[in-house]
């Protein structure tokens, strides 16, 4: 029998209740949940079956995962409002302009990912150097760190990763290839790092950085953010909610710049007399995990959500 790796939702009813207008309405009440709404990271499902317990039977439900957990567990879900696609969020701009009333964006990793070995994801146990989202597609970490320069490496370490050792990091592992052959496992990688980082920050492990920057590089997870959010702009309708939860700067840092950009008028300097491009977005809020849900599940302890509302503009 395999092991079942659980999951707990972060921001779970701060999230749906963020995501709809009116977050007190449930399918008995008259004024329920219609309309079309995305759960852009379907997971385990947590948000998705929470937001259809919410909604009237006129509502619809799309997610997008690329992970194929995710989409089997998908399956277990026999409700016709719902339907799930094998593509990630970049793919959001696909659906029709002004069509949906609300999207969810659940960034970062769940904990079955990281808990499976199998999947590469986490310096804390062994398995094969993969950290690929959609194991059907791409390339594995592993794979990918056979032949690149150890320039690229240090750049994405560092950008990525935001690890300062990042140049000492990318020779150890060249030099490794040239003279043991490539790395191949998690465990490998990780006692690479242990042994080429000799400071660190209280509590954290030497190889955090340098695992959370590969898995993000080689997933195009930035990219991937960026061309959801600037989709987000064309496909809900006026009134329509952006909630999205980030787990570390480099997210939430594109997620606020983004909101911030499109909440405020602009005024094009050149032609000082015409009329400016209105705001697209209203910010709403910005939600931390409470000390409750931080002390019953620590992995949520970096999540910061972020709302915005569209406007008509």
């Amino acid at each position: 029998m395999e092991p079942l790796w659980t999951h707990t939702t972060v921001l779970l009813k701060e999230a749906v209740d963020a995501l709809f207008n009116n977050p007190d309405a449930y399918p008995a009440d008259s004024s329920a949940q219609e309309g079309t709404y995305v759960d852009a990271t379907f997971g385990r499902g947590g948000h998705s079956r929470l937001i259809l317990s919410r909604m009237s039977p006129q509502g619809h439900l799309i997610a997008f995962d690329k992970d194929l957990d995710a989409l089997a567990e998908a399956a277990t879900i026999p409700d016709p409002r719902f339907s799930i696609r094998h593509q990630g969020f970049s793919h959001l701009g696909e659906l029709d302009k002004g069509s949906l009333a609300g999207v969810l964006l659940d960034l970062g990793i769940s904990s079955p990912q990281i808990d499976n070995p199998e999947r590469g994801f986490s310096f804390r146990f062994e398995g094969p150097l993969d950290m690929r989202m959609d194991t059907t597609r791409g390339i594995s970490v592993a794979q990918w760190l056979e032949t690149v320069e150890v320039e690229k490496i240090a750049e994405v370490i560092r950008d990525y990763g935001e690890e300062r050792f990042a140049s000492p990091i990318a020779k150890a592992i060249v030099a490794r290839r040239q003279e043991r052959g490539p790395i191949t496992t998690t465990s490998d990688l990780a006692q690479l790092v242990a042994d080429t980082v000799k400071t660190r920050e209280k509590g954290q492990n030497p190889a955090t950085r340098t695992f959370q920057a590969l898995r993000i590089f080689i997933n195009a997870e930035l990219e991937e953010l960026q061309q959801a959010l600037e989709a987000s702009l064309q496909v809900l309708q006026p009134g329509g909610r952006l909630v999205v939860i980030s787990f570390h700067s480099l997210e939430d840092r594109i997620v606020k710049q983004f909101i911030a950009k499109y909440s405020k008028d602009e005024y094009d300097r050149r032609a000082p007399f015409a009329a400016p491009k209105v705001m697209q977005f209203k910010a709403l809020d910005r939600i931390k995990p409470s000390a409750a849900e931080v002390e019953a599940n620590p992995r949520s302890r970096s999540a910061i959500m972020r709302v915005a509302q569209r406007t008509a503009g």
